[in-house]
């Protein structure tokens, strides 16, 4: 999936998307690699689907801390940017939406079918809520100087507290994605090789591995050496393709129904309220990109304007969202899978490139996604160690990440369950509840009594959807895996 990506070392990933560095550094009006702060892939397969925070203040000390650094609070740093920043209003658009889209529409057919046609109105609602807060983030960069991150934004409101909260949020939203990432990559690669299983389960079977498990890690293991790279703009190029991934999903989905013999015609229950709180974190994580709002901003040529880039990005998220989940669901029906790519028929070309491209995706995103969490572990080596030795060790430590990741996603091979779960969990409140709550305490000398109800109705709405999607996920995980090895145990 497209993700706005970095050159790296100096960025946190975001699970959900990037939009390509053609997009960003197209010439006359797009932006300079050496003149602003660049943006990078987390949403987003996974993606997503993927949640760029610049860390180049924030990379020498844990969680983003120089030692013995206070906020900045002149109007220095900010005056540079501004003197330097190009980007228009369509590159804004166009990043924007570029970081949504992904991991998160895989699943949106599945969650409407779920949750009954009604929920339709829960995903534009909260595509609305994520509209606001992302509103919100933008007015209280536009009263802060010296704040370029999301990061910086908890440290304003709420010091060195906020900053270690929203960095441990961060990095578990990019780890839950990856997880959802490798799991998405195993079913896609399961359904391309499908006509094989047969034959590899003969081949594999002294191994007591099933051959989904055996390509995933397989794919994973071939993944592994790009974590190892010093200089990881060689293979950023290709996380770019997420973004023609996701239009391309869009296109066959409608191609299919249109031409692929399938048509539109399965009734959708109208409401399925048992549904409704595991669905509600699939649809938050689908409006993930909140962490990039802020480089966005500060690379904008007329911030001003960010306002419009918001409202314009987020009609257009939601409709793609909301047309892609109505063709889906109303196509398959209750035989609707998690991922709409395993529904699509295989006989059409447009379905083959689709299923590769969600392969492709994950694999050039682990290097990118892992590599800040791996930073911010090397940041308390000595300062005595040099750079190849740092470059060992860092790259160490995202291979250990890299075989937690795929443990976790062999172990629990439930991708709708690990995504709600990070949707519930995680992008709740990175989405919902922190903007609301920055917006709350740094513009708190502006905002009204009717923006301070609003802004603590949509607390309140997030913490009820995150603690209600959270347990509900965990119950359908924990359900999952005891049918799986009582199953095992049947056999």
């Amino acid at each position: 999936m497209a993700q706005l990506h970095s050159l790296a070392d100096t960025h946190v990933p975001h699970r959900n998307q990037v939009a390509s560095d053609a997009t960003l550094h197209e010439p006359g009006g797009a932006l300079k690699t050496n003149d602003m702060i660049q943006l990078s892939s987390c949403k987003q397969i996974i993606d997503t689907a993927s949640i760029e925070v610049c860390l180049s203040d924030a990379a020498t000390t844990p969680l983003g801390f120089k030692a013995n650094q206070e906020p900045k609070s002149d109007d220095a740093a900010g005056h540079a940017h501004y003197s330097k920043a190009n980007s228009s209003f369509m590159h804004s658009t166009i990043n924007v939406v570029g970081i949504m889209i992904g991991l998160g529409q895989l699943s949106t057919p599945y969650a409407l079918e779920k949750g009954g046609w009604m929920s339709g109105f829960l995903l534009v609602g909260l595509g609305v809520v994520c509209g606001y807060t992302a509103n919100a983030m933008g007015k209280c960069l536009g009263s802060s100087s010296g704040v370029n991150n999301y990061q910086d934004l908890g440290e304003r409101a709420f010091g060195r507290v906020g900053r270690i909260m929203v960095s441990t949020f961060l990095y578990l939203e990019i780890f839950l994605a990856l997880v959802s990432y490798t799991i998405s990559l195993g079913d896609n690669l399961n359904t391309i090789f499908s006509s094989h299983a047969n034959h590899l389960s003969l081949s594999l079977s002294w191994m007591h591995l099933s051959p989904q498990r055996f390509i995933t890690v397989i794919a994973v293991v071939m993944a592994l050496p790009s974590l190892w790279l010093r200089d990881l703009s060689s293979i950023s190029f290709l996380s770019s393709g997420g973004i023609v991934m996701s239009l391309l999903l869009v296109f066959t989905v409608a191609w299919t129904a249109a031409f692929g013999g399938v048509g539109v015609s399965r009734r959708l229950p109208a409401l399925n309220m048992s549904n409704v709180p595991h669905i509600s974190g699939l649809y938050v994580f689908s409006y993930g990109g909140h962490v990039v709002f802020p480089n966005i901003y500060k690379a904008m040529k007329d911030p001003s304007q960010f306002s419009k880039v918001v409202a314009v990005s987020f009609c257009m998220i939601t409709v793609v969202y909301t047309g892609l989940a109505l063709m889906g669901a109303t196509m398959f029906g209750s035989d609707i899978k998690s991922q709409i790519t395993l529904n699509m028929p295989k006989q059409l070309v447009v379905t083959k490139i689709a299923l590769w491209a969600s392969v492709i995706t994950p694999m050039t995103k682990y290097a990118l996604e892992l590599s800040p969490v791996a930073m911010q572990m090397e940041s308390v080596l000595p300062k005595w160690m040099g750079s190849k030795s740092r470059m060992v060790v860092r790259a160490t430590i995202s291979s250990i990440l890299l075989i937690i990741i795929l443990a976790m996603a062999l172990t629990l091979p439930y991708f709708s369950y690990i995504l709600a779960l990070t949707g519930s969990l995680l992008s709740t409140c990175i989405s919902i509840v922190f903007p609301c709550a920055f917006y709350i305490k740094i513009c708190r000398s502006t905002v009204t009594r009717p923006g301070l109800a609003l802004n603590i109705a949509f607390i309140a709405l997030g913490i009820f959807l995150g603690v209600v999607g959270t347990i509900s996920s965990v119950r359908s995980l924990v359900k999952s895996v005891s049918d799986s090895r009582g199953t095992r145990f049947m056999g």
